[in-house]
């Protein structure tokens, strides 16, 4: 099969690699019909993420069909429809039982596209089929429920709901690419009495008027400590959510936090950020991290079945998966190309005769 496939800092290929195989009697082999591109692939072509070795195939976001399933799989049949999370959860660990299938310890966490091979290819083995991928309602179509693999879960847990987001609070998102916008969308599930966007690309500032932003702020235009002040009274924004991952808009969010405020880290860093105890120890601040754990996935693909969260509005691009190469491209210089979602289409063919045992003969 063909696959996007990682071999190094700053090296990446579409290329010919062998198909995946059912390993463990959990294991399912899933058709990518439908696959995008996130901000934390592009980490780890910079090398941020070193964990992932040369030889990956990359991706950790799809929705496919599944084409073989292992003899212990028992809540899905081939060809179901399913969403590939970009967490893999074991079902049985400690950390799973309660819910944090980001931390699991059985085999799963994030591996897809980081410690295995990962989606952006033809076919993709899901280990833990059953507890790792959910069914798509037929009314609803790939690019509806896409963005539930990551940055929709990712945005309402590790953002809003450990920002402790309440009705009638401030809310001030630093950054407006795709997990800023993200949180302006469930954000609105609570009910703030104003959503702060701040950003310095002025387009990107625009789309998160138009995804329900409040106010916008261009970093590079106004002071933007003062004009949150200045929109607060002085005291600042109860929830800050750092949607970016550079040290300098981690350490903007704790220059805007009200005493007694969250600031919530989304952002995958790369570098040290320095905190400033000494000026925050006094205000009674709460820090969150953390990797998404996707527990809230049901509940946001029962809005989107309803129609009261829209993720196709973060599609700007779609690419046929074999254009791959040209889709990074693209997503990688979103300043210039307004890319915000690249949608990787696959050719969905019929599915494969599989015949295990003539393989296992030959």
């Amino acid at each position: 099969m063909e696959a996007l496939v990682y071999h190094g800092p700053g090296q990446r290929a579409w290329e010919t690699v062998p198909d995946p195989q059912l390993l463990v009697p959990t294991d399912a082999i899933v058709r990518i019909d439908t696959a995008t591109i996130c901000g934390t692939d592009l980490h780890i072509l910079k090398g941020d993420v070193p964990e992932v070795l040369p030889g990956t195939v990359l991706g950790h976001e799809a929705v496919g069909t599944i084409e073989e399933i292992g003899s212990a799989v028992t809540g899905f049949e081939v060809g179901d429809r399913v969403l590939v999370s970009c967490i893999t959860s074991c079902g049985r660990c400690p950390s799973c039982r309660q819910g944090r299938y980001g931390l699991c310890t059985g085999g799963g966490g994030w591996i897809l596209g980081h410690l295995i091979d990962g989606v952006q290819a033809e076919y993709a083995r899901i280990p833990f089929v059953d507890t790792s991928a959910y069914k798509i309602p037929a009314a609803l179509t790939d690019e509806q429920v896409l963005f539930l693999a990551d940055i929709l879960p990712t945005s309402y847990e590790v953002g809003i709901l450990n920002g402790r987001v309440k009705p009638g609070d401030v809310v001030g998102i630093v950054g407006a690419g795709p997990i800023g916008l993200a949180a302006v969308l469930t954000a609105k599930l609570y009910t703030p009495a104003t959503i702060v966007v701040l950003d310095l690309d002025a387009k990107r500032l625009e789309l998160a008027k138009q995804f329900g932003a409040d106010v916008t702020i261009d970093n590079g235009v106004e002071d933007p400590v003062a004009r949150i002040m200045e929109l607060t009274g002085g005291r600042g924004v109860d929830v800050a959510i750092e949607a970016v991952g550079v040290p300098a808009t981690f350490e903007l969010c704790t220059e805007i936090v009200s005493s007694g405020g969250t600031v919530a880290n989304v952002g995958v860093h790369g570098k040290p950020a320095t905190l400033h105890l000494e000026r925050l120890w006094i205000k009674g601040v709460t820090v969150t991290t953390g990797l998404v754990d996707t527990f809230t996935t049901p509940t946001l693909l029962k809005l989107i079945a309803q129609g009261r969260l829209d993720g196709t509005q973060f599609t700007t691009h779609r690419f046929p998966l074999s254009d791959a190469m040209a889709a990074y491209d693209v997503f990688g210089a979103a300043a210039e190309t307004n890319a915000l979602k690249v949608v990787l289409e696959g050719e969905k063919a019929p599915l494969r005769t599989i015949d295990r045992e003539s393989l296992a003969v030959a």
